[in-house]
């Protein structure tokens, strides 16, 4: 196979935007490498609303999200190949991938774009008790079921987590006529947005159970009920509060893994709070021209962050490609504290960072009436007031290229969550 400037693994909402804007800043040979028989990724199954509205200032459908940035893809004439898997990356941006077309080929690349998304956390990494009847799905499954092959899953359903993808198949089922009996949630609070809470459960009147996790499945070839227990402070579930719901289906919607196994063998380095890599202000990782921006990086909340993020991502892997690689020693390394679980990125490099660089992060806990801090070593430059923050919607502190040069020798930037 004949080389490429940039190869980006994964054609969702993450490699289609780090495309377009490394196209615009330069790097026309440029290659997406896409799995699915389809550009767009999960958005294709999404077929609720709620996207684009800090992208393109309206409201979209996942579909219609991903058909905007597949258009400028093709407008641009940007190359891609589909039902194509990569099985494996050398440190030395040797891509090896495999199609029923050209069978297995190398693309040498000048620069590597990580963007394969995240997946499901199944039953095997839960540890229900029961049997393994018919009926069990993740609440991703049961929603490509629904949405793009036109079958209902069950009609009496029990759903154990409340992420975002839960809370929308809980509505999503009840739509299509099936009885949403409750969603259990192990945490004391929902890991899913809040509009979604609402959109999604209130608004259908579908008890949300915090501190509750199953403890039996019944049935040997379909589920026949579900039983459900509240949990104490040690997660572990309290005798004598358990509540038997008879269903058919259980929905499980347990949190994303980012799906970095190709990143682990490369030997990127990777966070063991997001189990995403570890990444400077660039996006970029441990191997040099090697980047990583989506939900392969950290799981998002809104699809908006993730294609902003990408972004960035593009435009830093052409300054790679057209500049070569960064001589940078200096580095201030991002301390999350006080309720602050992670940071992306990890660190900073003061005199090759852009102009302002976007730090997110996710708290740890519910907090309310608090404050986000920002020190420089000791010193608190930012403080941002907060009604209520919770683990579920992601945070952001933006910081300034200016602010920070004007404090040389500066070791570490500590974010934290305080009171008031």
């Amino acid at each position: 196979m004949k080389e490429y400037e940039l190869v980006i693994i994964g054609g969702g909402p993450a490699g289609l935007a780090a495309a377009v804007a490394a196209f615009d800043a330069g790097i026309k040979d440029i290659l997406i490498l896409e799995r699915d028989h389809s550009l767009g990724g999960i958005l294709n199954q999404c077929i609720h609303n709620g996207f684009g509205l800090h992208t393109f200032k309206e409201e979209l459908t996942g579909p219609e999200y991903a058909a905007r940035f597949t258009d400028q893809v093709l407008e641009r004439g940007i190359e891609y190949k589909l039902n194509t898997m990569v099985m494996d990356i050398s440190p030395e941006k040797m891509v090896c991938a495999m199609n029923s077309e050209d069978g297995m080929f190398m693309i040498p690349a000048k620069a590597v774009i990580l963007a394969m998304g995240c997946r499901e956390r199944s039953r095997g990494a839960l540890n229900i008790p029961g049997y393994r009847p018919a009926g069990i799905f993740s609440a991703g499954t049961a929603q490509r079921l629904v949405n793009m092959e036109g079958q209902m899953p069950g009609k009496r359903v029990v759903i154990l987590g409340s992420g975002d993808i839960g809370l929308i198949m809980a509505r999503r089922m009840t739509l299509e006529g099936a009885k949403v009996l409750v969603v259990a949630e192990l945490m004391p609070y929902s890991g899913g947005l809040k509009r979604n809470i609402v959109q999604c459960l209130d608004d259908f009147d579908i008890p949300l159970k915090l501190s509750h996790t199953v403890t039996d499945i019944e049935g040997r070839e379909r589920v026949e009920a579900v039983t459900i227990a509240k949990v104490g402070a040690d997660r572990r579930p309290i005798p004598g509060t358990e509540i038997r719901y008879e269903c058919d289906t259980l929905l499980l919607s347990c949190g994303l893994i980012p799906e970095n196994e190709l990143s682990q063998n490369i030997g990127v380095e990777l966070s063991p709070v997001t189990s995403g890599p570890i990444v400077n202000d660039g996006l970029e990782t441990n191997i040099p021209g090697v980047f990583a921006c989506g939900n392969v990086l950290h799981v998002h909340d809104l699809v908006d962050y993730v294609s902003e993020e990408a972004a960035a991502a593009g435009r830093n892997a052409a300054s790679f490609i057209q500049n070569g690689e960064s001589t940078e020693s200096d580095k201030i390394e991002l301390c999350p504290e006080g309720g602050v679980r992670y940071t992306v990125p990890v660190y900073l490099r003061p005199g090759k960072m852009n102009d302002t660089v976007t730090v997110r992060f996710r708290v740890g806990e519910v907090f309310k009436n608090s404050s986000i801090v920002t020190y420089f070593d000791d010193d608190e430059v930012m403080r941002r007031k907060k009604q209520i923050m919770a683990p579920g919607e992601m945070e952001q502190v933006i910081l300034k290229k200016s602010d920070i040069l004007a404090k040389p020798g500066m070791k570490k930037i500590t974010i934290r969550v305080e009171e008031g």
